[in-house]
């Protein structure tokens, strides 16, 4: 009976770790909207993570069209079933697409935060810019939302998430609102830039634990 236990203790001390999940939880930016997925930035990622050692498995659990309402709505039920390391979300465009109002939107993303810490995620938010035919007040009271969210709850910011992007005709989609497959490295590489520090903590973390 000893003998028994001591091999299934070592059995499961051989069975190797879940792979950690990267949630992005995103609207049609995020989803590929208009051109094949896996030209999408979030399969781009996923082919990143893998050329860099990290062992990370994405998710994507964006829907073309949400808005933080339907998000927040989809978010409990999935970081219980995927318990991701990490949380990217990229939402608000919609919102401010369909006039909801700013503070609506900023109280969405505050929740979408305090979930995401609740349940051991990391959160990462991904700012986005309206259009400039909005009006330049609008369109920056609009990206503030994400600056003030950022600092207030201490949470990695891309800025812009279409910077360098929507300025280019070339790499938009008729609809001058999603990008084409040309734009999504750039997308991808805004995004690395804040993430690559949050999946080095991960590693520390990691290493720590099997000391």
């Amino acid at each position: 009976m000893k003998k028994l236990f001591l091999l299934l203790i070592f059995a499961m001390s051989n069975v190797p770790a879940a792979e950690p999940v990267i949630l992005v939880l995103g609207d049609s930016l995020s989803a590929a909207y208009g051109i094949e997925r896996s030209r999408g930035w979030v399969s781009l990622l996923q082919s990143r993570l893998q050329q860099a050692g990290y062992p990370h498995r994405v998710v994507n659990a964006s829907i073309s069209g949400d808005t933080t309402a339907g998000g927040l709505a989809r978010l409990p039920r999935a970081l219980e079933q995927f318990q991701p390391d990490i949380l990217i979300i990229e939402l608000g465009g919609n919102d401010g697409l369909r006039g909801l109002g700013n503070r609506q939107t900023r109280d969405h993303l505050d929740q979408m935060i305090t979930l995401a810490r609740a349940s051991h995620s990391r959160p990462l938010l991904l700012g986005m810019m309206l259009p400039p035919n909005f009006g330049k007040a609008f369109t920056e009271k609009f990206l503030q939302i994400y600056r003030d969210l950022a600092e207030q709850r201490n949470v990695p910011l891309v800025p812009f998430f279409l910077a360098g992007v929507a300025d280019r005709p070339e790499w938009m989609q008729s609809d001058g609102i999603h990008p084409t497959a040309e734009g999504q490295p750039l997308m991808l590489e805004h995004v690395w830039e804040q993430l690559q520090p949050m999946l080095e903590e991960t590693s520390v973390h990691s290493d720590k634990s099997l000391k």
